[in-house]
């Protein structure tokens, strides 16, 4: 029987940016601000050693493998994040009737959303920056997943069952997502 290769993958830590360890947490620091992280899963041990990070699975088995690589990716993502940040664009698109869209403090607020009577709002979570700039929303942070579910709740703020999706197509989607292109 053939012996499994065994993975133990090393990341450089890119110039500009500092890495460090809390316990389980891993806090990556650069120029666009912090980013933390908890990788929790008791088989697969990060380290920060040098310029390095080291992520090793304690066993070799398929599913730790698959988390190691998943964990590389968060940290992947990490670098980018303090690095340069991750971004969302959305769209307002009203054809019935005119959308008002604007940031109060730390909520969004969509006002006349096919001529509803009460506005509908959404608060923003902690380290997300919204902007609206005419019928363009955008949205940034230094963690993707921050950036991502705020994006994926202002679309979904914008549902409603009782309208047929074909006719009614007012609402607001995302256009551009942080590392694809959209069309």
């Amino acid at each position: 029987m053939a012996k499994k290769k065994e993975i133990k993958l090393e990341m450089d830590v890119p110039e500009g940016i500092e890495a460090r360890q809390d316990g389980k947490e891993l806090v990556i620091k650069g120029k666009k601000g912090e980013v933390k992280r908890a990788f929790n899963n008791p088989k697969v041990d990060i380290k920060v050693e040098g310029g390095k990070i080291i992520i090793a699975p304690s066993k070799q088995s398929k599913r730790e493998k698959t988390i190691t690589f998943t964990y590389k990716a968060h940290i992947g993502n990490m670098f980018k994040g303090a690095e340069e940040g991750h971004s969302y664009v959305l769209k307002v698109c009203s054809s019935h009737f005119p959308m008002n869209v604007a940031v109060n403090k730390d909520s969004l607020v969509v006002k006349n959303f096919l001529g509803e009577k009460y506005p509908r709002t959404l608060k923003i979570k902690e380290g997300v920056q919204v902007k609206v700039d005419g019928d363009l929303i955008t949205i940034e942070s230094t963690s993707k997943e921050l950036a991502g579910t705020t994006a994926s709740a202002v679309e979904e703020l914008m549902k409603r069952a009782d309208f047929d999706p074909r006719i009614f197509q007012d609402g607001i989607y995302i256009i551009n997502k942080d590392g694809k292109e959209l069309k």
